[in-house]
C-alpha cells in the first residue's frame, strides 16, 4: 500500500516481517506486492537514501521527475505495455488502464522479470513484475475497475501447491 520506504522496512524489521516474507517466497508460495510492496520487494529507493530493501529482485527505485505540466506525485489513469507473457496480466488487453498513486518508480535491473511497463510524461517505468511465483505492481489494481479485479482474479486462482 501507500507510504515511505524508510518507514516500511522499519516496520517489516520491527514486527519480524523480513524473515516471514522472504520464507514465504522461499517456499514458492505466490505473493503479491502493491505500490510501496512493489518497492520494498527491490535492493533500495531514492526516497530513503541508504535504507535496504527487501532485496528478493534486483533493481532501485528513482524518484518521478518533475516535467512541465506533471504534477507529482502521479495520481490517475495510465496504459500499460506488456513485454512478455505474464499470468498476472492473462485475459487484460495491452492498453489497458490502471489507477497509479506515486511518486517514485521501479528500475528493475533484470529486464526478463518486468511484466509490464507505463509511462508518466517521458518517463517509462516498470509498471508490474512476475518472477516464478513472485508477483508485484506499482498501480493499485483494488482501484483499477473491472482490468483490476480481473489481475486480482488471475492471481487468486494461481496454484497454491507449491
Amino acid at each position: 500500500g501507500v507510504g515511505s520506504f524508510g518507514d516500511a522496512m522499519g516496520k517489516l524489521r520491527e514486527y519480524g516481517l523480513i524473515s516471514v516474507i522472504h520464507e514465504i517466497v522461499d517456499r514458492g508460495t505466490p505473493f503479491l506486492g502493491i505500490c510501496l510492496g512493489l518497492q520494498l520487494l527491490f535492493e533500495s529507493s531514492q526516497e530513503s537514501e541508504g535504507v535496504e530493501g527487501l532485496g528478493i529482485l534486483k533493481g532501485q527505485v528513482l524518484r518521478l521527475l518533475h516535467q512541465d505540466g506533471l504534477k507529482i506525485p502521479h495520481m490517475g489513469w495510465n496504459s500499460l505495455q506488456f513485454p512478455k507473457k505474464s499470468r498476472l496480466f492473462q485475459g487484460i488487453p495491452e492498453e489497458t488502464y490502471v489507477y497509479f498513486v506515486h511518486s517514485y518508480y521501479l528500475s528493475a535491473s533484470d529486464a526478463d522479470v518486468v511484466a509490464a511497463t507505463a509511462s508518466y510524461g517521458s518517463t517509462v517505468f516498470h509498471a508490474a513484475v512476475e518472477q516464478e511465483n513472485l508477483f508485484a505492481c506499482q498501480f493499485h489494481p483494488e482501484k483499477s475497475s473491472s482490468a483490476g479485479l480481473r489481475i486480482l482474479k488471475n492471481f487468486a486462482s494461481l496454484d497454491r501447491r507449491r
